[in-house]
This record gives C-alpha cells, structure tokens and sequence, in this order.
C-alpha cells in the first residue's frame, strides 16, 4: 500500500493575543514587529514599544493586528485629547502628538517612494498644515437602531467593525457643525419606523450647515419636519435613492469660496469636495506656485471634478482643457467656469483609466499637466500622460502606495521628481496626502 505524506494544516494565528516588540513604523504609522520571522503590522504601537496585539489577518507573507495593550511605552506615547478615541474608528493616531504624526507619516511614505522607485533621498518641501481641530467640513454620522434595546446609536463606526460609536461631540468637526448629534437625536426617536433612517451625512458650505438624511423607506412631512425643528438653522435635504434629493425647508446651493483666488465653485451635495477647506486653499495656491501657469501655457488638468484646480490655473494660463470621469461633475466644472467669468475652460468627460481616445484634448500640447486622482492613483493614465511630452507634471495623491507606484513610471519615462510636500488634510489620523512635481528631463 502506498501512503501520501500530507502536511499538516498551519494553525492560523487569527483572533489570537501575542506579544510584539515593535521596532520601526510604515507609510501609516503601523507599528512593525515580527513574529517566528513573520513581518507584523500593529495598529496603534509605536516604534520601541513592546504591545500585545489581537491577531486580525494571519497570512502566508504577514500578520496584521490590533493592539489591545503596551507593555512598554514610547516616550512618544501621549493620552488622547478626545475621549471617544480608543473606540472610535476616526482617528487613528491621537495617542501621538500632531508634530510626531507628521514626521512619523512623512518618514514612513519617504521609506515607501525610495523603495518602490529606487531614488536615494526626496526633495521634500515643507508640510502644508493647519489647525488640528474643527477642520472637517464634512462627514458621514452613522445611525443604528438597536430593536432589543430599542435604543439609536448617532456617531462614527468603531475601528475596524461596522458597530456604531455613539458620540456627542467630534473634536475634528466643524464647530458649526456641532448641534447635529443633538438634533439627529431628538428627531429620530419621533420616527414611526425607526429603521427607516440608515446615516446622515453633514456639510458645511458657505458658512451654512447642510443635513443629507438617508432614508430606505419614506418619511411623512411631519417627520421630516421633526429634523427641521431640532435644528431649523441647518438646511435639510432627504436621500431616498443615491443622488436623489429633497429639500425639506429651504432651497440653497451648496458652495464654498477660494478666497485667495477670489473664486466660487458651486456643487451638488454628492459631489466630491476636500473636507479641510483650509488645508484645501493652500494646496491650490501651491499648485500654482509650482506650477507657475502662464499666458502662453495650455494647461491639461485629469481627475478635475468641479473645478478645484482647473478654474485658479484658468485665471493664470492660457488654455485649460479638464477632464473628469463624472458627467454631472464635468457639467458642474463648466457651470463654475460661467459663474467665475473664464471663458478658457475647456471640459471634458473621460475614462483615464482606459486607453485614451482620439479627441481634442487628446495632442502633446500641453507644456505643464495636473493630476488630482483618486486613492486608487492613476494607473494606466501616467503612461499616456508621460506620451504627450508636458514639460511639467503636478501631481496630487491621497495615497502614498499608488503614488509610488506612478511615481516609478514617471521617473522611467524620463521625468525627475523636482519637489515633494505632504499635505496634512486629515489632521489625528493615518492619511497624510502629497503634492509632487516632476520635470522632464
């Protein structure tokens, strides 16, 4: 008889506590340890501290993990300014004080970009940044109704589960914004069918509050006049189907204001905005500054949305042809354009992603690109970027990892990384964005 060796199945480590001796941190200040030669990245642990961590993901090549308790802590530890923050999933970095989140994330992306890319060093430029609090302009609050306890959760998931935190305040929100966990409160208690309302989403535009009330069944007009009457001052808007809104009291234009530029971009309460208004205004004026557009420039911005970029490079070059993937939002960028009085706007809806198609704005005739893509970067685009031949390419990225990854076919096709800054959009948590320039060589 012949008998089969089989190995015996690995146990899987998932959902197990071990104890990890952390020894540096990545792009997302995950702390990084081992265990029997498996690389670890731990949420929440610092750089010399020594942690027991729930095992989350054991796989063939690492481990991720959440840590539940230090062992040892790092000089650098701090307590949390926000007393949600050991359960609120938000913010992920509060036990660091905002000056070492920074220098631990642009340490742990500059680590990143020399890997992938192969460069030495970076020519880092300084961070842009602002206030550490009341800088969110915008923010989805999840609602849960508990139908044992018959009891509403108002707040933000919990890290890494879909359980709802319910909070009173949010440290990062807008104080204008404040009134709208007491007011989501008082009304949904009224509601007939208390699963009718799944999230709330709330903005600040104009200096006016906006409430979008997603709802999965209807509401009365008595019920939606119960959301108004806990915060009259808010504009309240029903969601009943993605993109389908309601006006429940009055009717107003969401808008915000690039004061430096003198200029108002109006939008749809679903369109893509930046949620730090401040930190938003210095990444356009630095673009600019980068950039240097001039009246003889024709200028391509790709991924342009509403107008963000295109309409302040509009006021300086010559020609700017935009391109977005959302028809509302290219019919929103040339609304805007009207509004601000350029008429050198060009607008275009376009897939970047795929092979790009014989059309106008499709020449090598653009001296200086822009490109503001989303977190999954711009793949595939670069290289037909990289074909028209611009003499300069700003690029901004949400996400080092993809950033990286383009970055290393820019630099193959001749370009030279010229400057690189972090943006610190989302103050006490793992994202830091960057702004980069490449030259041709």
């Amino acid at each position: 008889m012949l008998n089969l060796y089989k190995a015996k199945p690995k146990t899987s480590l998932t959902g197990k506590t071990l104890t990890f001796s952390i020894d540096s941190s990545d792009y997302e200040v995950h702390g990084i340890g081992k265990h029997e030669q498996k690389i670890a990245f731990i949420n929440g642990a610092l750089p010399g501290e020594k942690v027991q961590a729930k095992v989350l993901e054991d796989k063939a090549g690492y481990i991720k993990a959440d840590s539940v308790k230090v062992l040892q802590a790092s000089p650098l530890r701090i307590a949390p300014p926000c007393v949600y923050a050991k359960q609120c999933g938000g913010c992920q970095l509060q036990h660091l004080s905002v000056e070492n989140q920074r220098e631990l994330k642009q340490q742990g992306i500059s680590k990143l970009i020399c890997h992938q890319t192969g460069l030495t060093s970076l020519p880092w430029q300084p961070m842009l940044s602002a206030t550490d609090s009341g800088y969110r302009r915008r923010a989805r609050i999840g609602i849960w109704y508990d139908k044992k306890q018959r009891r509403f959760s108002v707040g933000f998931r919990q890290h890494g589960d879909k359980h709802i935190i319910a909070v009173d305040s949010c440290m990062v929100l807008s104080p204008l914004l404040a009134p709208v966990f007491d007011a989501l409160n008082q009304a949904l208690v009224q509601l007939q069918d208390p699963t009718a309302v799944t999230h709330a989403e709330v903005l600040e535009a104009g200096g006016t509050a906006f409430v979008i009330v997603r709802h999965v069944k209807a509401l009365t007009p008595a019920e939606q006049q119960h959301f108004v009457a806990a915060w009259p001052q808010a504009v309240w808007l029903g969601e009943a189907d993605s993109g389908q809104f309601s006006y429940w009291n009055t009717v107003v234009t969401p808008q915000y204001h690039l004061q430096q530029q003198n200029l108002t971009l109006q939008f749809s309460p679903d369109d893509f905005i930046q949620v730090n208004a401040a930190i938003n205004q210095q990444m356009v004026t630095q673009a600019l500054d980068w950039l240097q557009p001039g009246s003889n420039d024709t200028v391509l911005d790709l991924y342009a949305g509403i107008g963000n970029f295109t309409l302040a490079l509009a006021q300086r070059a010559k020609t700017v042809r935009a391109l977005e993937g959302v028809a509302k939002m290219v019919h929103q960028l040339a609304t805007n354009a009207k509004l601000n009085g350029l008429s050198n706007v060009e607008a275009y809806q376009a897939d970047l992603h795929l092979t790009w198609p014989k059309e106008r704005w499709n020449k090598a005739e653009y001296s200086k690109v822009l490109l503001d893509p989303a977190r999954a970067g711009a793949q595939g685009a670069v290289e037909q970027i990289a074909r028209l031949k611009p003499a300069q390419i700003l690029y901004v990225s949400c996400n080092a990892a993809t950033f990286a990854r383009d970055a290393k076919v820019l630099l193959q096709r001749g370009y030279n990384l010229e400057k690189i800054g972090g943006v610190d959009m989302f103050a006490h948590t793992s994202h830091l964005e960057l702004m980069a320039l490449f030259s041709r060589s």
